[in-house]
């Protein structure tokens, strides 16, 4: 019969299997090696005020026992979250992706994390994502302003204190930095391209005109007319069309027209894709027998039968430049807000061509 006051035999298991998996904290691999908690959460946030050896071997049985750091505890202590939002209208359209990626690789060599929403235009959704970003202490946010975004919607974010770059849209004056391609240049300057071609019968088809970009692009196609003495046909004009789809439905409505356009401004280039598989439908070759131009030059635009002539709306620049207005903003160094405007670039390809 065993002894009940005998030590309990040793285990035959090695020490670290029988260590939980989940609900480690820092006491407990400071018990494990004989170190203080301090010491241990300074090792693994690499300080150093800890030796190189201390380090490596405290990173080192934390990654062999499966530790993982908690954040919201760590929150609670340095009121950083290492977290970031970032919410636009959609995220499938590609020209956002290429925005994230620039943002992505910013902000995490910042040791930045990012958390996406798509708003899809909802004013009340995007409130939502906001106010959960809120309530996880996220370290700030990145925005698209929804269509229908007010100032006071804006100055309701500004007033809580998080950190706050919009990109893509401005939403008044109302001293929030922004950083955006300069839409009434780009659509100014696709626009006289397309007159300079010799077309005068010009549709514009696409783009929210509640937002900036949707109304400043629209605003340089009509400026560019007005300089050229030419007016502009309102049934030309077809509003709202943001993707493919959307294309392809204008298509029908421009081709019924007497006489038709011999040129469409697309909004974007997903708007620009849907008219031209429309158009082949209907037995009309995009760029030899109706000139297509896009805007933002997403991936493939160049690659398009016929390529696509589209307005290069600088994504990588805007996604870093944001992020580095963000950083400065969180790191508490920012000075008065910036409204950066960005110039975009024509690049002329196959589908505009002379009418």
């Amino acid at each position: 019969m065993a002894d009940p006051q005998a030590p309990p035999e040793p285990s035959s298991e090695p020490d670290d299997a029988v260590l939980p998996q989940r609900g480690l904290t820092l006491r407990m691999l400071g018990d494990r090696l004989g170190l203080s908690t301090a010491t241990i959460s300074l090792a693994l946030r690499d300080s150093p005020l800890v030796a190189e050896a201390t380090r490596d071997r405290v990173r080192a049985f934390a990654e062999e026992i499966g530790y993982v750091a908690n954040r919201s505890a760590a929150s609670l202590r340095t009121a950083r979250t290492n977290m970031v939002g970032v919410v636009v209208h959609d995220v499938v359209n590609p020209y956002f992706a290429e925005i994230f990626r620039a943002l992505e690789a910013a902000l995490n060599a910042q040791s930045l994390a990012i958390m996406i929403c798509n708003h899809a235009d909802d004013v009340g959704r995007q409130r939502t994502f906001v106010e959960t970003l809120m309530q996880h202490r996220a370290d700030g946010l990145i925005m698209c302003p929804a269509a229908g975004t007010s100032e006071s919607e804006v100055l309701r974010i500004v007033r809580t204190g998080l950190p706050f770059v919009m990109i893509c849209r401005d939403v008044g004056d109302i001293g929030v930095p922004v950083v955006r391609g300069d839409d009434f240049a780009g659509g100014l300057a696709l626009t006289r391209h397309l007159i300079a071609m010799g077309h005068r019968r010009i549709a514009f088809v696409g783009g929210r005109r509640l937002t900036s970009a949707g109304h400043e692009r629209h605003a340089g196609y009509v400026e560019a007319h007005r300089e050229a003495g030419l007016a502009v046909d309102p049934a030309l004009d077809i509003a709202e069309a943001m993707t493919q789809r959307d294309g392809r439905d204008a298509a029908p409505a421009l081709l019924a027209l007497g006489p038709r356009p011999t040129a469409i401004f697309a909004f974007n280039d997903l708007v620009a894709f849907g008219l031209m598989s429309a158009l082949r439908r209907a037995r009309i070759e995009p760029g030899r027998d109706m000139a297509v131009a896009g805007y933002d030059d997403t991936d493939g635009a160049a690659w398009t039968t016929p390529s696509l002539t589209s307005v290069h709306n600088v994504p990588e620049e805007i996604g870093q430049r944001a992020a580095a207005l963000l950083k400065d903003q969180i790191a508490g160094i920012a000075g008065r807000p910036e409204r950066i405007l960005i110039e975009p670039i024509l690049r002329v390809r196959e589908s505009t061509r002379p009418a």
